[in-house]
């Protein structure tokens, strides 16, 4: 998978179509694992009603087989769909897509009973616009092409390993002000898959510190950096006179989390995805924030680097200037306004500010092609220490 950009060879008949936007979208909506309705919907787009030969094809060289990585289960709903799509306009099913749907139908692999349980291969492909080829986060590719193993399961049990709409607008965020994270010191609370921590590393930030508290989910973690040829370290203290790895993953329960543990990491910035649900953690998590960012003392001038005092232009400026003032990005859906209006009132206890910069330092959209991904639900703030 890690590969999945360049699923098509040189002498593939499908290669010349794959290079064209609309399939781009087609084939990232279904290594991400899109509602096969809305892939075809896509497809439809691109080449008109009629899902040609042609069509097919590209759906069987570039998709269907794709599913080996693991994903079989929706490999099935997608032909199924597909199959009764094309035979409802009467047309003409590639004979490999007739075998591929049987094989699966007869296959005792994909256990129903089993399926909460699964571990799946969602490829989230972020997509650079055509007039960003000099942006500094943009691949030569213009695709950042990031394989996750992860749950389906979001609602129960699983929510650390599901890929969340926060983290992926948090992603966006990244990419889209590279600059801000750059050779910094970047310090994630609750990583979940890791996606912000590969994206951070994509911007060269100088290091990675990734941390969640639940241990399953920083295995599963592990082995997304792992298959995205990320070297991580455990241990922090393992570091002494040797070169320090990109990233870092940290077991760190916030209740349990002491302030000189804390304090030891020392970052620039601190990032969080979906981390304000739960009340009861809710002054756990307040009180690591205000430990991870108490100024530390600073040679050059002080400032007022909050995004609310300055212009757009001064705050990317001021973002190299966070040795003393670190600072917070945390994504959020406000799923329930009293659970929220909890975090305010810790946060004001303890002397954090926080600005809403969801307008201010909107994210480039580079999920176009993702309809799950609702961007407009999800807040961007900024928490800083008074």
């Amino acid at each position: 998978m890690a590969a999945a950009e360049n699923h098509a060879g040189p002498e593939s008949p499908v290669s010349e179509v794959e290079s064209e936007p609309p399939y781009i979208h087609v084939l990232s909506a279904f290594l991400a694992m899109e509602p096969p309705d809305y892939v075809i919907s896509l497809a439809r787009e691109c080449i008109g009603d009629s899902i040609t030969g042609s069509v097919q094809r590209v759906f069987w060289e570039n998709c269907v087989k794709a599913a080996a990585n693991g994903n079989t289960s929706y490999a099935k709903k997608f032909l199924k769909k597909l199959i009764s799509e094309i035979e409802l306009e009467n047309g003409e099913v590639l004979d490999e897509l007739y075998e591929e749907y049987a094989l699966y139908m007869s296959s005792s692999k994909d256990d129903e009973t089993a399926k909460e349980s699964i571990r799946v291969c969602k490829v989230v492909s972020f997509l650079f616009p055509e007039g960003l080829y000099e942006h500094p986060s943009c691949p030569r590719s213009r695709k950042l092409v990031i394989p996750l193993k992860c749950s389906l399961n979001m609602l129960e049990g699983d929510t650390g390993c599901s890929v969340w709409p926060s983290s992926l607008f948090l992603s966006e965020f990244v990419l889209s002000f590279p600059d801000f994270f750059a050779g910094k010191t970047c310090f994630e609370v609750g990583s979940g898959v890791g996606l912000v921590g590969i994206c951070l590393a994509h911007v060269k930030a100088s290091k990675v510190i990734l941390t969640d508290g639940d241990l399953l989910t920083l295995t599963n973690m592990k082995l997304n950096l792992e298959v995205n040829h990320l070297n991580y370290d455990d241990d922090l203290a393992q570091q002494s006179g040797k070169a320090q790895s990109t990233v870092k993953c940290v077991h760190l329960p916030w209740e349990t989390a002491s302030d000189a543990e804390l304090q030891e990491y020392n970052p620039d910035i601190i990032l969080g995805a979906d981390v304000i649900y739960d009340p009861s953690c809710l002054p756990h998590l307040v009180r690591v924030l205000a430990t991870l960012l108490q100024k530390r003392p600073s040679h050059s001038a002080e400032r007022d680097n909050s995004p609310e005092k300055c212009s757009e232009n001064e705050y990317a400026n001021a973002a190299g200037e966070q040795e003393h003032a670190p600072v917070a990005y945390i994504a959020s859906v406000i799923r329930n306004a009293d659970t929220f209006n909890v975090f305010l009132k810790l946060l004001d206890q303890t002397e954090l500010s926080i600005t809403d910069i969801t307008e201010k330092l909107k994210p480039l959209e580079f999920l176009p092609y993702m309809r799950s991904y609702d961007r407009s639900s999800v807040q961007l703030f900024s928490i800083s220490s008074r």
